[in-house]
């Protein structure tokens, strides 16, 4: 037991760092037991994280819970000896609390590089304002928190991802946020309330993942973005489609994207995406797009134009995802088949894959499906997941009824 022990004390410090960063903080303390050279090397631990792992407690009573934090969080922060690079807070028993303000306050004294607080109970918790003195932060997580940044605030300099989720900002806020950190790289931002307008101008942007309620959203110096993942989940109603006939809003969204070659259309963006004028193909084309995710109401001719406008001006798609929404796909007698013979002028040379999801068998879906047979030359797999099992065997028949451009597509059937 003694050689064993000894073994322990004597490894290399690299090694003893290594072992340290891949255990909780309930883990790493209790390593001060093994010997002398291990008693305080868990407080240089750079990496801190307090969530699920470093405490547990079998009463459901919110102030233990909330006690017992603080006293470990303390703990951790008075003995902690070196830099803090990365700081953690993610419990799901507890609620905000004063006392977060203090260890903020605490770190932005000790050049933090990464902040990840998420307060998954109660209400948004407002920040304090020396959050925005964490001058060397490069990565910046929030979750269900109120942001109001000091009037003196100028941006975090060096911040490259930000990841803001339930979140309340004001409008004038956000704009000049977003803008003051030019060397942001990744943008997520979830279910967010307090500004309806997004202006991204962000020089140095690459991935952007948004989801929410907004009126309108714009691009500006965001020439190296290529991932975007965007859903809106509020339906744009066709009185607000008709207020602005004389604009386009797809020509506005693709005009500072030239370099995108990842995209998600979630829920009704495709609907905002055709508000106004519908080209029929962009007037620079999105030569190197090579996934497209869209989701789309098939009896929507507008939706159906847009659709059309994106495959056409997409000459590179090497996958294709088309996601029905099933809840508002009630059959129409009289139905323009838009995609009729428009095979023979955008033949997608480079599109190997394509997924199709949630379709009921209507004749506008079908037509869709023959289009993109005929249309695909080299198409290797077409796979097909209607919404329900009601009328499998019939879509399955029509399925194989189309004729095929590519002799080696094959078409994949799965149940719903």
């Amino acid at each position: 037991m003694e050689m064993e022990l000894d073994k322990i004390s004597n490894l290399p410090g690299h090694v003893i760092d290594h072992i340290l960063s891949n255990l909780s903080i309930r883990e790493a303390v209790r390593t001060s037991v093994l010997s002398s050279k291990w008693r305080y090397k868990w407080a240089t631990l750079p990496h801190l994280a307090f969530d699920n792992q470093c405490f547990s407690v079998s009463s459901q009573d919110h102030t233990i819970v909330k006690n017992k934090l603080v006293n470990i969080v303390d703990h951790v922060l008075l003995l902690h000896n070196g830099p803090i690079y990365k700081f953690k807070l993610s419990h799901r028993d507890v609620l905000g609390i004063p006392d977060i303000d203090r260890w903020i306050l605490h770190l932005s004294r000790r050049s933090i590089k990464e902040f990840v607080l998420e307060i998954w109970k109660g209400q948004r918790y407002k920040m304090p304002s020396s959050l925005f003195s964490c001058h060397n932060l490069n990565h910046l997580e929030l979750f269900n928190c109120l942001l109001k940044p000091p009037l003196a605030f100028k941006g975090f300099r060096s911040l490259k991802s930000l990841d803001l989720q339930h979140v309340t900002l004001a409008q004038d806020a956000f704009g000049s946020l977003i803008s003051s950190c030019p060397l942001l790289e990744r943008l997520t931002l979830m279910n967010f309330d307090g500004f309806t307008h997004l202006n991204i101008d962000a020089p140095n942007l690459q991935f952007f993942d948004i989801g929410g309620s907004f009126e309108d959203i714009s691009f500006e110096n965001t020439f190296c973005l290529t991932v975007i993942s965007i859903g809106l989940y509020v339906n744009v109603g066709s009185d607000k489609r008709r207020a602005y006939s004389n604009s386009s809003n797809l020509l506005k969204f693709f005009v500072h994207l030239p370099h995108i070659r990842r995209l998600e259309v979630q829920s009704y963006f495709l609907k905002y995406l055709a508000v106004g004028i519908v080209p029929g193909k962009l007037p620079t084309p999105c030569v190197h797009l090579n996934y497209l995710s869209i989701r789309i109401n098939f009896n929507d001719v507008e939706e159906v134009l847009t659709a059309l406008c994106l495959l056409r001006s997409s000459p590179n798609l090497q996958e294709l995802e088309v996601l029905a929404r099933p809840e508002e796909q009630v059959a129409t007698v009289t139905f323009t088949n838009c995609w009729e013979d428009d095979h023979w002028s955008c033949p997608f040379d480079q599109l190997r894959q394509v997924k199709i999801v949630g379709i009921l068998g209507i004749k506008p879906e079908l037509n869709f499906i023959n289009f993109l047979l005929l249309a695909t030359p080299v198409l290797e797999t077409m796979s097909v997941k209607p919404a329900s099992i009601h009328g499998g065997w019939e879509l399955l028949k029509e399925l194989l009824r189309f004729r095929r451009s590519s002799m080696q597509a094959e078409i994949i059937y799965l149940d719903p």
